[in-house]
């Protein structure tokens, strides 16, 4: 399967299955069915990513390049879009089986009646950085200064449109206080950094790397790294996951546990390789013509993985802490209900 990008989900939700079966090579599965074209006893599964090159998402299509896809028993095919978001309304369409996005989509959607839970937490930190543009280096020193500036973001709705809410509010601002602009990440968002569309923005790596070399920002909020994480968001914040429809995993749980089994074979292979050993095994095109700055950037990501895919304890209450500063309503959620450890368990075991 080869990596294709596909834009503007919401006006173009009916064609997501077609595309999604382009990507796995066969022509008429449906999701959730199991091939017919060699593989009838491995179920498809279509997975829809908010950012496949993004490095906190790297999981989803290592897993494909080592090839425990194939070795745990299930097909998948990926499909990729710039926002979480965009992933999360494409799986409540039924037109895909999981989404990999942050675990806060979990909490967000709880307060619209939707159920969906994480079945494996791959990252315990955002793996994030807000940074803002050079040009305003003397102006904004602190989170108080965000108010009234264009924060970049991934999407309307996105986690990092949540965790810039966090940081304005955090800083004496109310939600309103700043402009959440939609740019997407990589050279989308680099250009509205370079071009003043933005005046800041809550990205990822490699992206993150790209700002700070290229001399366009600064970091302000490291949510990256694992103590300085902590210190900005008052605790852990699952990131990283495979969120589904509960009543999906419930009629699927065989399916759900082969996907499990090879996302933590591919979190192990990771804790006990190097990033130059991780980066020879992504897709050339993930470096962006630059593979020295991609494991430069890998090296300070790798700590924010999880080595079992287990939600650690207490997490999900911090990200409860941290949305209800914003959202009150997500106070009401019933954790319980919003990720399981059933299957990362079992693939333990």
């Amino acid at each position: 399967m080869k990596k294709r990008t596909m834009k503007n989900i919401t006006a173009a939700l009916s064609s997501l299955v077609v595309s999604a079966m382009l990507l796995a090579g066969c022509s008429s599965a449906a999701p959730g069915s199991s091939s017919t074209n060699g593989s009838a006893a491995k179920p498809r599964v279509v997975i829809m990513v908010g950012g496949l090159e993004k490095i906190i998402y790297m999981p989803f299509m290592l897993a494909q390049q080592l090839g425990y896809y194939d070795k745990y028993g299930v097909n998948v095919s990926l499909v990729e879009e710039s926002a979480g978001q965009d992933a999360e309304v494409a799986m409540l369409a039924g037109q895909t089986d999981g989404a990999g996005g942050f675990y806060d989509h979990t909490l967000d959607l709880a307060t619209k009646g939707k159920q969906v839970e994480a079945v494996i937490t791959m990252a315990d930190v955002p793996g994030e950085t807000l940074m803002v543009s050079n040009r305003l280096k003397d102006k904004v020193k602190t989170v108080s200064d965000l108010k009234g500036l264009k924060i970049g973001i991934t999407g309307l709705g996105s986690s990092t449109n949540m965790l810039a809410t966090y940081n304005v509010v955090k800083g004496g601002g109310k939600e309103s206080d700043y402009s959440p602009i939609p740019v997407g990440a990589g050279s989308t968002l680099v250009a509205a950094i370079k071009n003043g569309k933005i005046d800041a923005a809550v990205t990822s790596e490699p992206t993150a790397s790209i700002l700070q070399n290229r001399n366009l920002a600064y970091t302000l909020v490291d949510m990256n790294h694992k103590n300085a994480s902590h210190q900005a968001l008052g605790g852990g914040y699952a990131s990283t996951s495979l969120y589904m429809r509960n009543d999906y995993v419930n009629t699927h749980k065989d399916t759900v546990q082969k996907l499990v089994d090879a996302y933590v074979a591919t979190l192990k292979w990771m804790s006990t390789h190097t990033p130059e050993e991780i980066a020879a095994k992504m897709p050339p095109d993930y470096y962006s013509g630059d593979e020295k700055l991609y494991v430069q950037a890998l090296k300070g990501q790798l700590p924010m993985f999880t080595t079992d895919g287990k939600m650690p304890a207490g997490v999900p209450q911090n990200v409860q802490k941290i949305l209800s500063s914003f959202k009150p309503a997500v106070k009401k959620v019933d954790l319980n209900k919003t990720y399981t450890n059933a299957f990362v368990d079992k693939a333990n075991q």
